[in-house]
């Protein structure tokens, strides 16, 4: 009986001393959490008091005008079949599709023995012609010489006027057979520089600096005159071609500046040079033809390129502009900090189209505001804060 009672206060005193050791460990949980929030409430007490740290950026007047994205293309300045100039078999193509040539690189070559001959023979008449040539006009002074003799005999009695009348004709008739001679030396000189243009052209060069894009002929396939033997384009010397309303072609005289983009990557300036006088009865549009300013921007692109230019639709006019950073929505509506007197104030705004990076700005600020464009997403009114140098564009 007395063991029973023992036992029984040993498990009661037991049981006591975990229920105390429970409140203990409550009571020290809870204590550690007052005072974590404590000090975290210090502390963001010390960091309103000191300010957060921000980048702002100006509001600012810039001049804008309204555009209208047109769908274009790269269009290459020169392309199209390379010819044979002079008939006759090919003796080896030099080149294969996707070859870069350069102007006056050698494309093909054709078998150029006849016209080799046919030059020398060319040659051989002109060096005939000339000592023909040669021989009538010494004919030609001789006959003037002649002439001269018998003229200095018209005082003496061995003057015969009839010799003399033969001797004027005969100067004539020498005089003739020397401009003849003339002439054929000239046509000598035609026949041989065509046959030298002729065994020139047996050489078929590249007329300009290009790539080759189909080859149409090969080696012992014969070529008359004007028959293609590759195709080139010309990707160093391109240019934009869009079709532009002709209500928008208004604007666009030749030089004037006109943005234009590449897919995500490629942007730059390009100059209208011409808009053709032809409009589309269908779409109602013109063609429009644009050079790049920057001439190197085009590295790489390949004709018939998709291309978007930005062509103005409005006058130019001075608007006032906010960076798209500064813009917050809040509660549906937008909102930016101004940083006035090194305090947070939340402006709402009233904003328009998008120019660039920024936003035109209708209502809610005015230039000069300062607004903060980086830290602005944990900000809250009246906040203090602290400005640190700004790498905004």
């Amino acid at each position: 009986m007395r063991s029973g009672q023992s036992g029984q206060s040993g498990f009661f005193s037991t049981c006591a001393k975990i229920t105390l050791f429970a409140l203990l460990l409550s009571t020290f949980a809870v204590l550690a959490t007052a005072t974590s929030a404590q000090e975290k409430n210090q502390d963001e007490t010390k960091d309103e008091e000191l300010g957060s740290t921000v980048s702002v950026d100006e509001v600012r007047v810039e001049t804008a005008r309204q555009s209208v994205p047109i769908i274009g293309r790269l269009v290459a300045a020169q392309s199209g079949a390379v010819s044979a100039i002079v008939k006759g078999p090919v003796l080896k193509i030099l080149v294969r599709v996707g070859d870069r040539v350069k102007k006056n690189d050698k494309i093909a070559l054709l078998h150029s023995d006849s016209v080799k001959w046919a030059r020398e023979l060319a040659s051989a008449e002109a060096q005939a012609a000339k000592a023909r040539t040669g021989t009538a006009r010494a004919q030609m002074e001789l006959r003037r010489q002649e002439l001269q003799r018998l003229k200095d005999l018209k005082t003496s009695a061995a003057f015969s006027p009839a010799r003399f009348d033969d001797a004027k004709q005969e100067l004539i008739k020498a005089e003739n057979a020397s401009l003849e001679a003339d002439a054929q030396l000239k046509r000598a000189r035609a026949s041989l520089k065509l046959a030298e243009i002729d065994f020139a052209n047996t050489t078929i060069r590249a007329p300009y600096t290009g790539v080759v894009t189909k080859v149409h002929s090969e080696s012992g396939s014969y070529l008359s005159v004007g028959q293609p033997v590759v195709s080139m384009i010309s990707d160093v010397d391109m240019e934009i071609e869009a079709q532009v309303p002709a209500r928008r072609t208004s604007g666009l005289l030749p030089g004037t500046e006109v943005p234009f983009r590449i897919g995500n990557s490629v942007t730059g300036i390009s100059a209208v040079r011409a808009v053709v006088p032809e409009e589309n009865p269908l779409t109602r549009t013109r063609e429009v033809r644009l050079t790049p300013i920057d001439d190197g921007v085009l590295e790489g692109m390949a004709a018939n390129q998709g291309v978007t230019i930005d062509v103005p639709a409005g006058a130019v006019r001075e608007v006032t502009s906010v960076h798209k950073d500064a813009v917050l929505n809040r509660s549906g509506k937008r909102v930016v900090y101004v940083v006035i007197d090194g305090k947070a104030n939340m402006n709402p705004v009233t904003l328009g189209e998008a120019i660039g990076r920024r936003f035109i700005v209708i209502s809610g600020l005015k230039p000069g505001d300062k607004v903060v464009v980086r830290g602005n997403e944990r900000l809250h009114p009246g906040q203090n804060v602290s400005i640190k140098k700004n790498e905004i564009k």
